[in-house]
């Protein structure tokens, strides 16, 4: 059976596809980061705590600050 030309074939349209998002392995790394309560984040450097021992200690502070917010990740194997 032929369609004419100026006509589109009709197509049957079912149920859109069923979408499963399996987020278990983020949720899991998330649980893990928070047992204890405490919750293991790495420290970071922060910019402003760098500026502002500049300007008051003329870069000595920041040599001190540096050396303990990486300690604190080493200790904690972060």
């Amino acid at each position: 059976m032929a369609t004419p030309q100026d006509q589109q074939p009709a197509q049957a349209y079912g149920q859109p596809p069923t979408i499963i998002i399996n987020n278990n392995s983020s949720a899991a790394a998330s649980a893990a980061a928070v047992i204890g309560g405490a919750g293991l984040r790495r420290r970071r450097q922060s910019l402003w705590v760098h500026f502002w021992l500049f300007m008051f200690t003329a870069g000595i502070g920041n040599v001190f600050y540096a050396m303990h917010v990486s300690r604190w990740n080493q200790d904690r194997g972060l």
